[in-house]
């Protein structure tokens, strides 16, 4: 017994299924790509949400860390912060300190926020040790599990500075902290002793509230802790909310264009469904009497209908599942991270949920058009056949009549059959869409790049050392029992020297061709507040050339600012205007807020500010622009014969890589277009192959009378023309729209706002081509049954009833 019914009915599902090549290959490419966007949907949205949630809620994550200055306010006044109202439970004061430790082989880690902890439980934050054990003594220290690998491992002996006397720290375990709360931890009198080496020491306090879910309630907290102890005694809070963002945002940020898609495919999936059963029907009449004849019920029409449907939906919907999945690999392995016991992976139960969702929606577009089917009388479907109602679209005829064109007759086809125009319209419609939001999100991709390297714009980068080869260490003794120096280290290369950055500046003022440049150096610096390294592009001169799009503020105009990006101030719960100290070495500064500038470069931060700002920095780069008609490359030959015997270097300006993640996403963009087009032009193919079917005799009678198979390719094409132009004028707007509504949400997922630029990206000569994109949708839809209708001999095509 059949699933859809009798045998019977089982040959006449088979029997259409097989009949019926292009329908059942049309339904199964659409239901697999709105499956396949679906399935990656929902994995970027359970990997989004749930894990963090959990490992937060197991550690008794912190939803507000904050750092004391110990000279504004003592420990016991800093214990009395975790006792009003709405604090929960509270934990600290704990002395906290930042250093920067050398590893084995001599490399200098990024710096590091130290906690001085006497274990790893605690009414907030309950670290969980991944491996080994916690610092007991001084001389012992746990870090963050980030930084276990091949180099650092239990037992590995760091040195706590590049000073000659830095004490030595063993690396006894590795922890996992979810509110990343601190980068390493040991017992509090270590954290003493690190401070003695010209460290900055902090009271750190970790809170839970009863009401801490929105970013007003987390600002009325910091607020009252300022009030208890004074605005200059808080040096900074870190939210709860921003490390689950940073946590989520390498899945969040892709949701919202792949949800698109998504809705985008299944739009098209129902269209087309609808289409295909509908046409089956209203070209099936005869056949349909026929099995009414023979004893078929109209339930089992109904179901023989839905079944030739549910079959290739199916099969598309199955490979639709795979290919969600394949898809799905990259996207999540930019996110895959830990949070205790919990892991990123691909949730089974959006592969069980989507394909079943997807068959109730194919089944429930297919069922319309199959209950008209099985409410034909018998009488009327035998008398009717395939041909359309008398009458229907003569005025269209009349109209296009008149035009002194020769596709007249094509042009007023669509009115024949206007559901069936219809939905090959909306086919059209939705094909253009996806081109339209896709190539502006494409395009905004690319403007993300590249505002993320604004050095990349110079025409001539001058560095003050010179790239060294180093070769590859030598193997290890025969036996592997010969000792390392250092320890089991690897020894180190020697540093190059670096030029004299004074020198380097008057050998680029002296060359001829110089327009303007500005110098700049990168390095780690210390924030108070903010658990972990920071990243510091320092300024000297005129750097307007290699400013970040600004989203509020303005850029660096001299000493005593910053220019942060959306996350810091999120994470600090500061604004444009508050002052941040910032830690260079030995220096330290109290800066000024002026501006909020675009950074997408996931959880790391990068602040900016003014070199003078910190006396000991100095420039490693300048960044050159040379005057109009000066070549770049002749330049930079000409100063390199200068500087390089400085110990120098000077290179014409590479261009901007394409960040990883951006790669991905535009390829992912690309890909799920080109299938939704795919997709819309079967449709139209679809369509097309019922109108050339049902006026084969009709396209005889014109070769006939004397028309060419060029001219009746022309009559069949400009059927669609119309539709495709329509098509266009309708979806090229929508798409733009999309795309508006779509960037924000994903630089709101990934924890910036957008400046103008990277939303601004459609041209008024692009938009006019996209809306032509619609007739190309729909020509190369029509393109194969117009070919076979050109080549169909005459007395054939007459012959056709």
């Amino acid at each position: 017994m059949s699933p859809f019914g009798t045998g019977a009915t089982g040959r006449v599902v088979r029997s259409g299924v097989r009949r019926r090549r292009v329908q059942t290959v049309v339904i199964a490419l659409a239901t697999m790509m709105a499956v396949a966007s679906a399935v990656v949907a929902g994995s970027l949205m359970v990997a989004a949400d749930a894990p963090f949630d959990r490992a937060f809620a197991k550690q008794r994550g912190a939803h507000v860390t904050a750092h004391f200055d110990p000279a504004e306010a003592s420990a016991a006044r800093v214990a009395e912060t975790g006792k009003p109202a709405g604090v929960t439970a509270s934990a600290g004061p704990y002395p906290s300190t930042v250093f920067r430790p050398v590893d084995p082989a001599g490399f200098r880690m990024p710096t590091l926020t130290l906690v001085g902890r006497s274990g790893p439980d605690g009414d907030v934050d309950r670290v969980e040790l991944t491996s080994g054990r916690w610092a007991r003594k001084p001389g012992e220290i746990v870090l963050a599990t980030s930084f276990e690998g091949p180099g650092v491992g239990i037992g590995t002996t760091l040195r706590a500075s590049g000073t000659p006397n830095a004490p030595d720290l063993s690396v006894v375990g590795f922890a996992v902290s979810v509110s990343e709360t601190a980068d390493a931890w040991a017992a509090p009198a270590q954290v003493d002793a690190l401070a003695s080496e010209g460290g900055p020491v902090t009271r750190q306090m970790l809170y839970r509230f009863d009401s801490a879910r929105t970013k007003e309630q987390i600002r009325t907290a910091r607020k009252d802790l300022a009030a208890a102890v004074g605005p200059e005694a808080l040096l900074g809070t870190r939210s709860w909310l921003d490390t689950k963002r940073a946590a989520d945002q390498g899945a969040a940020a892709t949701v919202p264009f792949v949800t698109a898609f998504g809705v985008l495919g299944i739009a098209i999936s129902v269209i087309i469904v609808s289409s295909v059963i509908s046409g089956a029907v209203g070209t099936g009449l005869r056949r349909i009497g026929i099995l009414k004849a023979i004893g078929f019920t109209p339930r089992e029409i109904v179901r023989a209908h839905v079944a030739q449907a549910l079959v290739p939906a199916g099969a598309g919907i199955a490979l639709g599942v795979v290919l969600g999945n394949v898809l799905a690999v990259p996207l999540l392995s930019d996110t895959e991270a830990m949070y205790g016991t919990v892991s990123l992976s691909v949730a089974w139960r959006v592969d069980v949920t989507v394909p079943a969702a997807a068959l109730v929606v194919v089944g429930l577009a297919a069922l319309v058009p199959a209950l008209r089917a099985g409410r034909l009388r018998t009488v009327d479907a035998l008398a009717l056949g395939r041909s359309p109602r008398t009458g229907r679209g003569r005025w269209a005829h009349r109209v296009t009549g008149l035009l002194p064109l020769p596709v007249a007759y094509g042009l007023a086809a669509p009115f024949t059959r206007p559901v069936r125009s219809l939905a090959m319209l909306l086919a059209v419609a939705f094909g253009t869409v996806a081109a339209t939001f896709a190539l502006g999100l494409t395009s905004s991709l690319t403007a993300i790049g590249a505002s993320q390297d604004p050095e990349s714009r110079a025409a001539v980068t001058v560095t003050t050392t010179k790239p060294v080869d180093v070769a590859p260490p030598p193997p290890p003794p025969a036996g592997g029992g010969g000792a390392s120096p250092a320890g089991g280290g690897t020894v180190s290369p020697s540093p190059p020297k670096a030029a004299d950055p004074a020198r380097v500046r008057s050998a680029i003022t002296a060359q001829a061709g110089t327009a303007s440049y500005y110098g700049k150096t990168r390095n780690e610096v210390a924030v108070a507040g903010i658990s972990g390294s920071v990243r510091a592009s320092l300024y000297e001169g005129d750097a307007r050339s290699g400013s970040y799009e600004m989203i509020a503020g303005h850029w660096i105009t001299g000493a005593g600012q910053v220019v942060v990006p959306t996350r810091f101030l999120e994470r600090t719960s500061a604004t444009i205007g508050d002052t941040v100290r910032v830690t260079y070495g030995k220096d330290t500064a109290r800066l000024r807020i002026v501006g909020e500038s675009f950074d997408t470069s996931g959880g790391d931060l990068e602040i900016h500010a003014d070199m003078a700002a910190f006396p000991s920095a100095e420039p490693s780069t300048f960044l050159v622009e040379t005057e109009s008609g000066v070549s770049a490359d002749e330049y930079a030959r000409k100063l390199a014969s200068v500087i390089r015997p400085l110990g120098g270097d000077a290179t014409t300006g590479a261009p901007s890589g394409q960040d990883g993640v951006i790669l991905i996403m535009s390829a992912m963009a690309v890909l799920l277009t080109l299938m939704l087009v795919s997709v819309a032009g079967l449709g139209v193919l679809n369509s097309v192959v019922l109108d050339t079917r049902e006026r084969v005799h009709d396209l005889g009678v014109c070769k006939a009378v004397g028309m060419s198979p060029r001219q009746v390719m022309s009559l069949v094409l400009s059927s669609v023309t119309a539709i495709g132009v329509l098509g266009g004028l309708i979806g090229v707007p929508v798409g733009y729209v999309l795309h508006g509504l779509v960037m924000p949400v994903m630089g709101h997922a990934a924890g910036t706002r957008l400046p103008p630029p990277v939303i601004d990206v459609y041209e008024p000569g692009l938009l006019l081509l996209l809306v032509l994109g619609g007739v190309v949708i729909a020509v190369l839809g029509a393109l194969l049954p117009a070919g076979w209708a050109a080549k169909a001999r005459t007395a054939t095509a007459l012959r056709t009833e």
